[in-house]
């Protein structure tokens, strides 16, 4: 009998594998992969904002392209909780994967809503787990120990298999007083130690940061200060997936004597969703946005979407004077209950900029000490936290480059026996023998361009950044069957020069496609793809010695047959 040979990266029996796709060495869209007894398993499925670099672009996840080779042998999708840059790309992947999902109640509910939203199939199999709830997908043993974010119901997962176990943390920190759902499960988290983790896979966002993260409790007193201070009306911009701080939010207003109500689809979503899972019961009633015009403007709060700079996000419109229901003006205060994730600097100033010329008073944690905490631990709440694993491998994720050498370092200080620092694409054996990197898959990137899925090094976006960069024409040129020009050439630049103001321009460019087409030969002139190619090169010599630049040039050719 002929033994086949393995694929690549193929878990055998006496395996465990951990395949991070995306989400190392960046923060955002994350997925992750572990492999034992040739079964995978996928932890979590985000998504990223676009970036500069992408025009048109506002969603970027990672190319699943290596599971999809292996869509047999997954055996689940397991989050780990609702945040977008855990589940994000689910309407997108999901339908090309068809297996089973798992989350917990609040996770499942807002899911089920995303989808919805987007007009995606539910999965046939959304299976619910209840907190520290214990199941089995394939070979893995799986069991979620509560942990604290700025979310509800967000888990670490322990994957227990032949080869040993495994402590998967997902986004946390320890919040002694989250105001919303459990705390931290810290009974269990003790009892780690003595159970021989084999590695830690762990959140590395604040690693440079000393300290603890801190609590919604103590934003919840920042809060009431700052808003008692405040005349106008107020809008508070916050990530809508943090239940808690709506609810301080929504509970503080009222206690100052204002009215809610919620602006922007996802601060809608999130709260049904919380309702659902059997969160903000108590909740005061909010308004319809399009009341507050009737109530005077120091009785209104308004939470809003947007804290990022998002284009579409009800803030942006509000501050640009777009909004269909709500308009802001001198003497109101937007207050940022929120933190700036790295990349989307650029937006946010320009957000602040745009409230600012408005005369609109803009507040942010700078300004008001405590309005915000972080989701993420920092490095005593990671050292606490190796402290109670004790893993012998550590394994830094959900970071960039510089936090997860941040913790790689603390897990050294902490007699981690042994540091593996991957990136995306990564095989990373962690049974048996020591952890190594022992292959690379592919592991790019994909993004959400209107309604097509496309790879980031596609020709498309290649050549739509390239039109950015340096612009694009298009000439048309009329001639016979015999190629000989039967009008003048006609140029379309928008955005690289101006006709008008600019005729010299337009002038060479002219000159140049009669002269391409009066200079090919015969054979050329009756070929249209050698005549068109002609004339756009031509073309392109001149728009770069005329403006120093080397634009998109596209020919339209047309023959009239005698």
């Amino acid at each position: 009998m002929t033994v086949q040979p393995r694929r690549p990266a193929e878990p055998g029996a006496d395996e465990l594998l951990f395949v991070p796709l995306g989400g190392t060495g960046e923060i955002g869209m994350n997925l992750n992969l572990y492999g034992h007894a040739g079964k995978w398993l996928m932890v979590d499925c985000g998504v990223a904002f676009g970036e500069h670099d992408l025009p048109g672009i506002e969603v970027v996840m990672p190319d699943p392209d290596f599971i999809l080779e292996r869509r047999d042998d997954l055996v689940g999708i397991l989050l780990t909780h609702a945040h977008e840059d855990h589940l994000g790309a689910l309407p997108y992947i999901w339908p090309e994967l068809e297996c089973p999902v798992y989350a917990t109640p609040f996770t499942a509910a807002l899911l089920r809503r995303k989808l919805r939203d987007d007009g995606v199939a539910l999965p046939a199999e959304l299976i619910e787990v209840p907190l520290s709830g214990r199941l089995k997908i394939g070979p893995f043993e799986i069991e979620l120990v509560t942990l604290t974010h700025s979310i509800p119901e967000p888990n670490a997962v322990l994957l227990h298999t032949a080869c040993g176990t495994v402590f998967h943390t997902g986004d946390w920190k320890l919040d002694d007083d989250p105001l919303i759902g459990e705390t931290y499960d810290a009974a269990r988290l003790q009892k780690l130690a003595g159970e021989d983790i084999l590695a830690m896979i762990c959140d590395s966002t604040n690693a440079l940061v000393p300290g603890s993260a801190g609590s919604e409790g103590s934003v919840r007193e920042a809060l009431d200060r700052t808003l008692g201070g405040l005349s106008g009306r107020i809008a508070v911009a916050c990530f809508a997936s943090n239940v808690a701080r709506l609810e301080t939010i929504i509970t503080l207003a009222v206690a100052h004597g204002r009215k809610v109500a919620l602006v922007g689809r996802s601060m809608h979503r999130i709260v049904a969703a919380a309702r659902e899972a059997g969160y903000l019961k108590d909740l005061p009633a909010v308004i319809d946005a399009r009341e507050i015009g009737h109530l005077p403007r120091d009785r209104v709060l308004l939470l809003c979407t947007g804290s990022q700079g998002e284009p579409r996000a009800a803030l942006w419109r509000i501050a640009n004077g777009d909004h269909p229901d709500v308009v802001l003006e001198e003497g109101d205060t937007v207050l940022f209950s929120s933190r700036v994730i790295p990349g989307n600097e650029k937006a946010i100033f320009a957000l602040y900029n745009a409230l600012s010329r408005r005369g609109v008073k803009v507040l942010s944690d700078r300004e008001a000490e405590g309005i915000h905490v972080s989701g993420h631990p920092c490095r005593d709440e990671l050292t606490q936290m190796y402290q109670w694993v004790r893993p012998r491998i550590a394994i830094p994720v959900h970071g960039e480059s510089r936090h997860m050498a941040a913790q790689a370092e603390l897990a050294r200080a902490c007699q981690v026996p042994e540091v593996v620092l991957a990136e995306n694409g990564a095989v990373v054996r962690l049974a048996p023998g020591r952890a190594a990197i022992v292959d690379h898959v592919h592991a790019g990137r994909m993004v959400v361009d209107g309604t097509t899925l496309r790879t980031t090094d596609s020709p498309v976006l290649r050549q739509r950044r390239k039109m950015v960069r340096e612009g694009s024409a298009v000439i048309g040129v009329v001639v016979d069957s015999h190629g000989d020009l039967l009008s003048e050439p006609r140029i379309a630049a928008a955005g690289l020069f101006d006709c008008v103001e600019e005729p010299e321009v337009e002038e060479a460019v002219v000159a140049a496609a009669e002269e391409a087409v009066h200079r090919a030969s015969r054979h050329d002139r009756r070929d249209d793809h050698a005549l068109g190619e002609a004339v756009r090169l031509a073309v392109r010599r001149v728009l770069q010695r005329e403006l120093g630049r080397r634009p998109v040039v596209e020919v339209q050719l047309i023959r009239l047959e005698e």
